[in-house]
């Protein structure tokens, strides 16, 4: 025989307030966060906390309107949690861990990358950092610079076959390609 799932009054309240409010507080974080799911994920962090400090919380005005500004509290806290990771990720120099011949064969690449990318006609050039390093789409591309989607199209399959025709490892050159473009 199965067991038998006794709820109490408290649990099915918070999962009446989970089901009518979820969705709308998933659509306050993700304006906020703009990612779907850590959207998800802030509004599930939020219900978890609740469950936990109900009894001490005392709600003035409706639960959505207190939920919504705790979740937007949450969301706002998320990017700053992410922001400070980002600067301190761009602060730490990992070249001063690294073994000199390791650092010599990184620096001789990305020397090597920068001269491909200069010999790379100058509008195929900027579309492609464009692209690479400023994460544009192919529109933005196109609207910036007054051209076709299919010119950025056509400029970025030439800028890639001219990248593959001269580096022979296609691993190695993503790689490098990264570490090159993030510190243009």
């Amino acid at each position: 025989m199965g067991k038998l799932k006794i709820t109490t009054q408290k649990e099915e309240k918070l999962e009446g307030l989970f089901r009518e409010h979820y969705a709308y507080l998933v659509l306050v974080a993700f304006g906020i966060v703009g990612n779907q799911d850590i959207a998800k994920d802030v509004v599930q962090d939020f219900f978890v906390w609740y469950c936990q400090k109900e009894k001490e919380i005392a709600v003035r005005g409706t639960f959505k309107t207190y939920a919504a500004r705790a979740v937007k509290n949450l969301s706002i806290q998320h990017i700053e949690k992410k922001k400070r990771k980002v600067d301190i990720l761009k602060n730490l120099n990992p070249r001063e861990f690294e073994e000199p011949l390791v650092l010599a064969n990184k620096i001789s690449n990305e020397q090597r990358l920068r001269e491909l990318l200069d010999k790379l006609p100058t509008a195929r050039r900027e579309i492609f950092i464009s692209y690479v390093a400023y994460n544009m789409s192919y529109s933005e591309i196109a609207k910036e610079n007054d051209i076709s989607i299919n010119t950025v199209k056509t400029q970025m399959k030439r800028a890639y076959a001219f990248f593959k025709n001269h580096i022979p490892d296609n691993s190695v050159l993503v790689i490098l390609l990264t570490l090159l473009l993030k510190n243009l």
